[in-house]
């Protein structure tokens, strides 16, 4: 029979509605029920595409005896971490500061009151591998709360009390500023691995923010250093297996410090901040080798992760079922099955170009994997760009475009015969913190990417605008179905039909910061509109006034114990970098010097891990190098469409300009939008041309409707 999870939207929580554990969502009517019967809470948060998770649920969660012992001394809560991260975030917080370490699954184990006992994140059913067995621990604890119940209170009371300090700890804002960015790209710099790319060893973890930084101090002050970390870093992930070489897009993470074999989820994040590091590469180095990584990321992103009618999924799952496998009684998912290739399979799929293919992945007869934690890659091979094009010419005697041709047919039959495997899970729910990251990236490309990297295939137009759709699909989606223009409200999920949750801090700054790139692409005033009244309704319910920064969560939830402010930008960057970013461009196209005020405060709030541990926060700290560097604003009043302002708009595109903010103007727009910004209301087309307004700090240059001479005057500055 079902549990109460079945009533549920979330994935993660459906995929456990038929345990035998009696699971509660995280809801006031089960703590009553464990106040009630004065049992403590077995906590589990996980999220869909968790791999730990799934392997924790088969060993524990889909067993009877373990089932009967957790229903018997405690009341089970599953909560998804994507969904609820204010409570993660608060337990998390406890897991790492009593075992030295994180992740997921996590599993904790509360009183009645919600207040932790005891935390660890996957542990085995019996002990074994040096991890506690998950039956030892739920019997001892239930021990200890049957024979010494007091003490457990009054331990868990006195746990929360310092979790309560430690999170809410202030420190007096010190000075940041130059010397303070050096600092960062220094310890960035000492992480470096310049053999492989990426910052430390294995596993390495894609970290757009730390390339963003890198990219923008390379602009700054000219650090070429800075610039090949990035531009290394992002050519060794490229070339690796975590790259998916036949479906694009990337995997989560590499197992191995050669990027060659990933721990193979994909995430919705993952995608949009990669695409915007790719996108920036490309505007530096004019390689195509960058936007072409852009162009494959935001096509597996349209053709799998996104929506009918607007929205982007969140992501998909590391497992599925073997293709061997399929349809047999008791067939389980296994890590990867759905993207490794036996050299039989791809000799038999390619015929007499498969030598080719083979040299080029880096296929073995024996599997390639480097890596294989869980011995699930024997005689599979994992794809990565083992040798260039030119090198397989070389080798073949054939001619390098000759192999570039040989090499996309084959990829494409490699690619149609896996879409006949059993899929990943599919994570379908939508988020609005990271439909907004994608929005950017869709925006973003849409302005930087040329004319021969429009979109190819499935549902999308191959007009060289046509990037923009998706963003706007799902601009519209999220402001029809998860905005009360009323209430001011946002809700932060939608998933079969319900639209769910009272959005985070997170949810604000993402969806923020996709608008203004939004904006910034299309021109639209109402895009500009929402976001100047969305910030302002983030900045009233999270806005920390006494310190600087913003708040995580309202604080008006009782059951969540400390109200975080992070300062830790992770897979994604924390509340605080992205709306830092959101206030400071907001404040430069409007003038306003409230949100003004709100950047500095803010930077002096968060100065201590600024100063100490500035990798800590790299999406900060790029926001502090646009508030140190000359910037401009380049406003072009065209006609959309018109010949003349796709030129201008397409050479900016082409330029590497991070300080810069981009204001077309449409004609019949400009009185719209001078409402919100005044400075364009006298802007007009000079000659029945698009023309170019390059201004800083509101003064601005003399008009011109040359491609050229706009150029000479951004690249100059005033």
């Amino acid at each position: 029979m079902p549990n109460l999870l079945s009533e549920e939207k979330s994935p993660y929580l459906l995929q456990h509605a038929h345990n035998p554990v009696d699971w509660h969502p995280w809801a006031e009517a089960t703590f009553e029920k464990a106040r009630a019967r004065e049992k403590p809470i077995f906590l589990s948060v996980g999220y869909s595409t968790c791999h730990w998770c799934h392997v924790m649920a088969h060993e524990s969660f889909e067993s009877q005896p373990i089932a009967d012992l957790l229903n018997a001394h405690f009341v089970p809560v599953k909560v998804d971490r994507e969904e609820r991260p204010d409570v993660d975030r608060v337990y998390m917080t406890f897991v790492q500061a009593t075992t030295g370490g994180g992740g997921w699954p996590m599993s904790v184990w509360l009183t009645p009151d919600l207040e932790p006992i005891y935390g660890g994140t996957y542990f085995p059913p019996t002990s074994r591998w040096g991890r506690p067995g998950f039956v030892d621990i739920l019997e001892q604890i239930a021990r200890l709360w049957r024979d010494d119940r007091d003490r457990v209170r009054r331990s868990a009371a006195h746990v929360t009390g310092q979790l309560k300090t430690m999170v809410v700890e202030r420190r007096a804002p010190t000075p940041v500023g130059a010397p303070t960015l050096v600092r960062g790209v220094d310890a960035l710099a000492a992480a470096f691995d310049r053999q492989h790319g990426g910052f430390g060893g294995a596993p390495k973890f894609p970290r757009p923010s730390d390339l963003l930084l890198l990219f923008r101090e390379f602009a700054r002050r000219h650090d070429a250093d800075a610039r090949d970390m990035a531009l290394d870093t992002l050519r060794a992930m490229a070339r690796g297996g975590i790259h998916d070489h036949l479906g694009g897009g990337f995997h989560r993470y590499s197992v191995d410090a050669l990027w060659r074999v990933p721990h193979f989820e994909k995430m919705l994040y993952d995608q949009a901040q990669l695409a915007l590091a790719y996108l920036e590469a490309f505007q530096i180095t004019g390689a195509a080798e960058f936007a072409d990584v852009a162009a494959d990321t935001l096509g597996y992103v349209a053709r799998d992760l996104t929506r009918p009618g607007g929205g982007f999924y969140s992501a998909e799952d590391a497992d599925s079922v073997p293709p061997g496998d399929a349809g047999h009684p008791g067939a389980h998912a296994s890590e990867g099955a759905c993207y490794l290739w036996t050299e039989a399979e791809i000799r038999e799929l390619v015929g007499p170009d498969a030598d080719a293919v083979i040299r080029r992945f880096g296929v073995r007869p024996g599997g390639n994997a480097v890596a294989d934690p869980q011995g699930e890659f024997e005689n599979r091979n994992i794809l990565y760009a083992a040798e260039s094009v030119e090198e397989v010419a070389r080798a073949t005697g054939r001619s390098p475009a000759d192999v570039s041709r040989t090499l996309d047919d084959a990829t494409r039959v490699l690619f149609e015969a896996r879409a006949r495997r059993p899929r990943p899970g599919l994570d379908d729910k939508i988020l609005v913190a990271w439909n907004g990251l994608m929005m950017a990236a869709f925006a973003r490309a849409s302005r930087v990417l040329p004319a021969s990297h429009a979109p190819r295939g499935g549902a999308m137009s191959a007009r060289a605008d046509a990037w923009r759709d998706p963003a706007r699909d799902a601009a519209r989606f999220i402001e029809a179905t998860l905005w009360d223009p009323v209430r001011r409200q946002l809700l932060r999920r939608y998933r079969d039909g319900e639209a769910a949750i009272e959005a985070y801090a997170d949810d604000f700054a993402g969806l923020i910061f996709g608008l203004l790139e939004l904006f910034q692409a299309d021109g639209d005033p109402h895009w500009l509109e929402w976001a100047i009244e969305l910030q302002r309704a983030e900045d009233e319910r999270f806005w920390d006034a006494a310190a600087g920064g913003w708040y995580s969560t309202t604080g008006t939830d009782p059951s969540v114990l400390v109200r975080t402010r992070e300062d830790y930008d992770g897979a994604e960057p924390c509340a605080s970098s992205l709306s830092v970013w959101n206030a400071l461009t907001l404040a430069r196209l409007t003038g306003d010097a409230e949100w003004a005020a709100r950047v500095e405060r803010t930077f002096g709030a968060f100065s201590a891990p600024l100063s100490q541990t500035p990798r800590a926060l790299p999406m900060m700290l790029a926001a502090l190098a646009a508030s140190l560097a000359p910037t401009q604003e380049v406003v072009i009043v065209g006609r959309a469409g018109d010949e003349q302002t796709r030129a201008m708009h397409a050479a900016l595109g082409s330029r590497y300009l991070p300080f810069a903010v981009i204001v077309p103007v449409s004609p019949d727009q400009r009185d719209r939008l001078a409402r919100t910004l005044p400075f364009v209301g006298a802007m007009d087309v000079r000659d029945d041309r698009a023309t170019a307004w390059v201004c800083r700090d509101f003064a601005c240059r003399q008009p011109t409707t040359d491609v050229a001479e706009m150029l000479r005057h951004v690249s100059g500055g005033l």
